[in-house]
């Protein structure tokens, strides 16, 4: 997801450093966001590719085939798709583990230097939930926590891999994905209500943040983007 609440500003805020490429992979077209984008920084090639994280992996591995093809070197992969709602178990759990997994999983093809790739940098976009459950969402919670864990073994592996890893896991941040979901079972009806009478922040605040984040590049690192700073987290054992 690259145009969706804290993807479309995080993208922005890219665009305005200048890298030569931007790939955006997303369910949904948005032309305006995109013609947007490239207004921002004309300099910037900005491309579209529609894609839904949850296809098999060997239609990622065709798609990152032409993405290659297209701009030759790609050095940063961003895996943001999510999906908060607890009624829906098996998308959430296939939206926002398997895919990432999967998007992860088929871009080492093209950069394990096991292979003679040439090595990257993963950002996945987790959530604090990850290591502190919103309960009354344990689905998502859970499938949180998951990521959060993969991304660390990632981390690991760079020696093995060449590709390095880390996590941006941002607290309540005002999106459509906030305003109204489901709880498990509906054990809280009023969940989205309650969570946003929490300190929040904006997706810009986030955005900027989640910049930092990818300017300090560390391998490893377990960020936590809340309440509109920005803090390594250390994970206890």
């Amino acid at each position: 997801a690259g145009l969706g609440g804290i993807a479309l500003d995080t993208s922005r805020e890219i665009v305005k450093r200048g890298p030569k490429n931007m790939v955006i992979l997303d369910r949904i077209e948005n032309p305006t966001a995109i013609a947007e984008l490239k207004a921002i920084n004309p300099k910037v090639t900005v491309t579209f590719y529609p894609y839904d994280v949850t296809v098999p992996l060997t239609e990622t591995s065709k798609l990152l085939k032409t993405i290659f093809a297209k701009v030759k070197t790609v050095d940063l992969l961003i895996n943001g798709a999510g999906i908060l709602d607890d009624h829906q178990i098996e998308r959430t759990i296939a939206v926002n583990f398997t895919g990432l997994v999967n998007t992860t999983t088929a871009i080492m093809e093209f950069w394990d230097k096991r292979k003679g790739g040439p090595g990257g940098v993963i950002a996945n976009i987790c959530s604090v939930t990850g290591f502190n459950a919103i309960y009354q969402v344990p689905v998502y919670s859970a499938s949180k926590a998951a990521v959060v864990s993969f991304t660390s073994s990632l981390a690991k592996l760079a020696p093995i891999t060449g590709v390095t890893a880390y996590s941006i896991n941002p607290g309540i941040t005002v999106t459509p994905l906030t305003h109204k979901f489901n709880s498990w079972l509906d054990v809280e009806p009023r969940v989205a209500e309650l969570l946003n009478m929490h300190p929040t922040q904006t997706t810009t605040q986030c955005a900027q943040n989640f910049v930092k984040a990818i300017e300090s590049n560390q391998n490893g690192a377990i960020w936590k983007l809340d309440l509109g700073r920005l803090d390594a987290v250390t994970w206890t054992k």
